[in-house]
């Protein structure tokens, strides 16, 4: 894949998960350093594990300051915009979040790829790179991680990863294996949001 391409939908999930941190932050009434360590979090916090855990060091985010300003301007725009009483539809920030994280799962795929051969670290790295700063965003706010719910979406980033790592293993080449792997997260979890699908639930009877 074009690397600029990759580079601008990288960008693109970045502003979305960074709203996404936003709107949380208000729903819970921060004041705006809250609002931007919402955002932030929610953007590079992911990125930011797998670059420590694979020894890429100094994490993406330091050498290229870009993802900070995307961030930074995102969440004071998104601040202005969401007082207004117009609002989107329903589907549009769900939608936009399904790409960013199939773009996310995907480049956290082929990075790990990068550093080590390991396919199953590759497809953990992934999912840590599309779901940790979820994670993170969410424990901050004291809510349950929408990653341990019943939803469909840390399972889009597993299958995604996995259909990746075996397009490698079986020959395809590195931009092939990306497509692969991007749309199979993407079609399950747009999937998910459309026919509302989810994961039985584990509970213990009393």
């Amino acid at each position: 894949m074009d690397s600029m391409l990759l580079y601008i939908i990288d960008q693109f999930g970045t502003a979305i998960f960074a709203i996404s941190g936003v709107l949380l932050a208000g729903r819970l009434k921060m004041d705006p350093f809250g609002v931007i360590v919402l955002g932030s979090v929610t953007a590079i916090g992911g990125g930011t594990i797998r670059d420590m855990a694979l020894g890429a060091t100094p994490v993406f985010w330091i050498t290229d300051n870009n993802y900070l300003w995307v961030i930074f301007i995102t969440c004071l725009l998104t601040m202005l915009i969401v007082r207004r009483p117009k609002r989107l539809a329903w589907w549009v920030l769900p939608v936009c979040d399904a790409i960013g994280l199939a773009a996310f799962v995907g480049i956290g795929v082929e990075k790990a790829m990068m550093y080590q051969d390991s396919s199953m670290v590759a497809v953990i790295m992934g999912v840590i790179t599309g779901c940790g700063g979820g994670i993170i965003r969410d424990v901050l706010a004291r809510e349950v991680p929408m990653v341990l719910r019943s939803e469909v979406y840390a399972t889009a980033c597993i299958i995604g990863g996995v259909c990746h790592t075996t397009a490698l293993a079986m020959g395809f080449s590195n931009d092939v294996s990306f497509l692969i792997g991007v749309m199979s997260t993407l079609i399950i979890r747009l999937g998910a949001i459309r026919w509302h699908l989810s994961l039985p639930t584990f509970a213990l009877n009393r």
